[in-house]
């Protein structure tokens, strides 16, 4: 089925990015739709429906800051709201705004290919529906393209096998059950403190240590401005009379997060000093101990050698079993701290304490293969389980956009034009793809900062130069091929003078085989990537070609 009706924007994606850009798009005007290959919006939180999934950006700054009339009725528990509080969120948004007669559902976008001629995307789904749009815009999210690495014999499980990003809508009874979770990112720490105390038996397959810092979860109800009632964290709920000022100056912060790095460089402030920096931070909790300390973290080896010093000490001292503290937190850092997105935990360490689970450093003791009834690794042979559950990432960044077959006027797919790496201007679009941009993906700020601050800041500047456009009666944007250079140029410049190269992670692709090992997200801050954005609006759009 055809829609005749050109649309001024379609949107792929029905997260944080296509919901924001989709409410921009509708105040300007723009007839636009999302497509959602998922069966109601949310985006990832419509996925990660696995034990103890939760957010790690604290409350109020993960939400649509923009949509007062929203944050003005809904009300959190949590201080980190929980995959649940964040649906319930997202069920307020469209009740309230009545997003979904704008949304596709269960649609999957296959293709899309650009008219030279016309300047329109012509788009194809899974489905018989197909449309067309003046703009396609990709907000396809970090996490969409699920990876489980290709294990031999894995079809041979006799058991249930689950990526924790699939995970059944009604549940799966662990109790009593023998479990194997493979991986030790976000999503693995938090399954591991949830099922912990209720399987019979866990083992945690490890290949690098999650190295975890404290949330310091706190319950809304339990706060009161002038109480003295005992306290989860010296972090406090904000009034929503404050709210509007927060989110004014997340654009002026780092990672888009409510505080900055400490003012001082680290090696102008005296060890023991510094110890009081670390100590607040941590006491804080959330990303306060990633994004609140010293910028040198990121840039001077000496300065993450204490940082990781002072973690270490932190989390050794919970962990009872030796041979399991050495596992978990060695004393020599297997790779600079906080280039890797950290993950948070509340008890995760105290469940890994326990008898009934088990850690395989699959480093020392490679996985060999799946065989019916477990996993078989190089020392301890097969353990049998019943449940395997793969923490093991995704194609993040880009997997979600070369999914589809996006082809410029001449062809070319995108997927040619990356193939020997990718390239971008100012993280929204790439030269030779007219007319298409992307919200939250490759050499933006994306991860390396807090989801909603970037993607407001990246929807509303697309907004703005999409409606300039339509005041001069122009119809066709395309990024030039040299500037683009001079900003992918910029991202890998940054990338070359940190600590981020020497880790394998998925900020740069590691974590897929045959994937290019190259900088995905752009590390100079929320600040200076704003004030690219501005620059370039103020020159006229420097960069792009508009007719």
């Amino acid at each position: 089925m055809e829609n005749d009706q050109v649309l001024d924007a379609l949107i792929i994606g029905a997260g944080f990015s296509g919901l924001n850009m989709l409410l921009n798009f509708r105040k300007l005007g723009f007839s636009s739709k999302i497509y959602e290959n998922g069966s109601y919006l949310g985006g990832t939180w419509f996925w990660n429906r696995y034990p103890g999934a939760r957010v790690d950006s604290d409350l109020p700054v993960y939400q649509l800051m923009q949509e007062k009339e929203i944050w003005n009725s809904f009300d959190f528990k949590e201080r980190f709201p929980s995959r649940q509080e964040l649906m319930r969120y997202f069920r307020h948004l469209d009740k309230t705004l009545g997003l979904s007669k704008y949304i596709i559902y269960n649609t999957f976008v296959t293709s899309a290919d650009f008219d030279d001629g016309e300047n329109i995307w012509h788009i194809k789904t899974d489905t018989d529906l197909s449309t067309s749009a003046r703009y396609l815009i990709l907000c396809t999210g970090l996490h969409s393209k699920r990876y489980i690495p290709a294990f031999n014999g894995l079809d041979k499980f006799k058991g249930k096998c689950y990526h924790s990003s699939s995970w059944p809508e009604d549940g799966i009874d662990m109790v009593g059950k023998h479990v194997a979770i493979v991986g030790t990112a976000a999503s693995s720490v938090q399954l591991t403190q949830k099922i912990g105390t209720e399987v019979a038996h866990l083992t945690v397959y490890q290949r690098t240590p999650a190295l975890a810092i404290p949330l310091q979860q706190r319950l809304f109800n339990n706060y009161e401005r002038d109480t003295t009632s005992p306290c989860v964290s010296e972090w406090q709920y904000p009034d929503k009379t404050e709210y509007e000022n927060i989110f004014n100056q997340l654009k002026f912060t780092f990672g888009g997060f409510r505080k900055n790095f400490y003012a001082e460089k680290f090696e102008n402030v005296t060890p023991t000093e510094r110890q009081k920096v670390y100590e607040n931070a941590w006491t804080q909790g959330g990303c306060a101990f990633w994004m609140y300390g010293f910028f040198e973290t990121f840039i001077s080896q000496e300065a993450n050698d204490e940082v990781y010093a002072f973690l270490a000490n932190k989390i050794r001292a919970r962990i009872h079993n030796p041979i399991k503290r050495d596992l978990l937190v060695p004393l020599n850092p297997p790779h600079a701290w906080g280039t890797k997105r950290p993950s948070l935990e509340t008890s995760y360490y105290d469940v890994l304490n326990q008898n009934n689970v088990d850690i395989i450093d699959v480093n020392a003791s490679p996985i060999i293969e799946v065989t019916e009834n477990g996993i078989k690794t190089k020392k301890e042979g097969v353990v049998s389980v019943d449940i395997i559950i793969f923490a093991t990432g995704f194609d993040s960044l880009t997997g979600g956009i070369l999914d589809i077959n996006i082809r410029n006027g001449k062809g070319i797919s995108i997927k040619e034009k990356w193939r020997k790496g990718t390239k971008s201007y100012l993280g929204v679009c790439a030269s030779d793809f007219p007319n298409l941009f992307w919200v939250y993906g490759p050499h933006g700020p994306a991860d390396f900062s807090n989801a909603p601050t970037s993607i407001g800041i990246q929807c509303d500047w697309i907004a703005d130069l999409l409606l300039e456009m339509q005041k001069n009666g122009q119809t066709r944007i395309v990024a030039d091929e040299n500037m683009e250079k001079i900003w992918t140029h910029h991202v890998h410049l940054l990338w070359k003078n940190s600590l981020f190269p020497a880790t394998k992670s998925w900020y740069q692709g590691s974590n897929i085989p045959g994937k290019i090992e190259e900088p995905l997200c752009y590390i100079g801050g929320i600040p200076l990537y704003t004030e690219k954005l501005n620059s370039c609006t103020e020159n006229n759009y420097e960069g792009f070609i508009i007719v």
